[in-house]
């Protein structure tokens, strides 16, 4: 439970002590943290106007009314953001054929090993189905995945693509993508996480529910408790939706291979465990040729050395927070910029002019060391 839902029912608690209610306005703050209850809603709404409007109650009672009020206003704006920002859920529909996901999937830069290991899945996993067509003996190996390495490496766009394919070769009945972290699954008192969980794992049947640092479950002392009330569950449903659910863990790798060694339990739910390795220079280089190219802009040759030595530099002296895809994210974004603050001096530049990246653009937007 989030900060707003227990603030709105502690105050509904001294609301009815104050004036007497016996219990009945916990109970409709509660229904209304844990359920949204519209009619719950309504009638906590009237008992506070009955409070407030009414000259026999006391002003104790009409200001713990006046509190709850309050602390109901601020619980349906947290929701309503929370909802509108998480859990994210991919349910566009998607027409694309198997061969048009394989070839999306073949396309991203790099990854080899991470595509053989994909693409040995998806043969295995229609053999397996073809077969028990069939009535022959197929292994009841899970879908679940665990994909570990560091920030960038494509682990959420692998994660939605295999979801996808999945769905094209029929083994889920959806093909979604539903992504959570800590904070969706982990409730702030006990008994509640599990609730949370049900109705996540509930979004997700059909589909992939992605959870990303799955090892920040555990790792807060303080809510331990919390944290195991929220891998049993998990941990069950892996089991009891197994037939159309794909569950995809991800996170650092050393975290990853530590969270699975303290949850065995969890670790034999998961067949398949794939690394993603960092990307090398030439293959960041490819990456932001493709953003450029895929905006329209291009790089002189000049400004693609300067980059490929930024690359080599960055890449031979990383440590594990490495951001991979999101390095290259943030050189385009500066390269942009820089290329925007240049181009706005000419007088009427032409196409070449805005939309070429040239070596001055690199020189401001990458490390000065580079240079050096």
């Amino acid at each position: 439970m989030d900060k707003y839902g227990q603030t709105l029912i502690n105050n509904a608690s001294k609301f009815d002590a104050v004036s007497d209610a016996c219990g009945e306005i916990t109970k409709l703050a509660t229904a209304i943290v844990e359920d949204s209850s519209k009619s719950a809603t309504i009638a906590l709404l009237k008992k506070i106007s009955e409070t407030v409007d009414n000259p026999k109650h006391k002003v104790d009672a009409k200001r713990a009314a006046q509190i709850v009020n309050t602390s109901l206003i601020e619980f349906y704006g947290y929701s309503t953001i929370q909802g509108i920002c998480k859990p994210t859920v991919d349910t566009e529909e998607d027409t694309r054929t198997l061969q048009d996901l394989l070839d999306e999937l073949n396309a991203l830069v790099g990854l080899e090993k991470v595509k053989n290991k994909v693409q040995d899945l998806i043969v295995y996993q229609k053999v397996q189905k073809m077969r028990r067509e069939k009535n022959l003996h197929s292994a009841k190996n899970t879908l679940h995945l665990a994909f570990t390495g560091n920030p960038g490496t494509g682990k959420t766009t692998v994660a939605r693509i295999v979801g996808r394919i999945y769905k094209r070769i029929g083994l889920l009945s959806k093909g979604h993508f539903v992504e959570v972290s800590r904070t969706d699954l982990i409730a702030g008192y006990q008994g509640q996480t599990a609730l949370k969980v049900k109705k996540v794992i509930e979004q997700a049947k059909g589909g992939v529910l992605f959870i990303d640092e799955a090892y920040s479950i555990t790792e807060n002392d303080h809510s331990d408790s919390y944290g195991r009330e929220c891998l049993t569950e998990l941990t069950k449903a892996l089991e009891d939706y197994r037939e159309d659910l794909v569950v995809i863990v991800a996170g650092y790798t050393e975290p990853m291979n530590k969270f699975f060694e303290s949850n065995p339990g969890l670790k034999s739910r998961f067949n398949t465990f794939i690394e993603f390795d960092d990307y090398r220079p030439n293959e960041l280089d490819k990456i932001l040729i493709f953003m450029c190219k895929s905006n329209d802009y291009s790089l002189d040759e000049e400004a693609k050395e300067r980059i490929h030595l930024y690359f080599e530099q960055q890449t031979s002296s990383k440590d594990e927070n490495f951001a991979n895809g999101r390095l290259v994210r943030n050189l385009y974004d500066d390269l942009v910029m820089n290329h925007a603050r240049r181009v706005i001096n000419m007088v009427n530049p032409g196409s070449v002019e805005l939309s070429t990246i040239k070596a001055e653009d690199v020189t401001f937007a990458i490390n000065e060391n580079v240079d050096k």
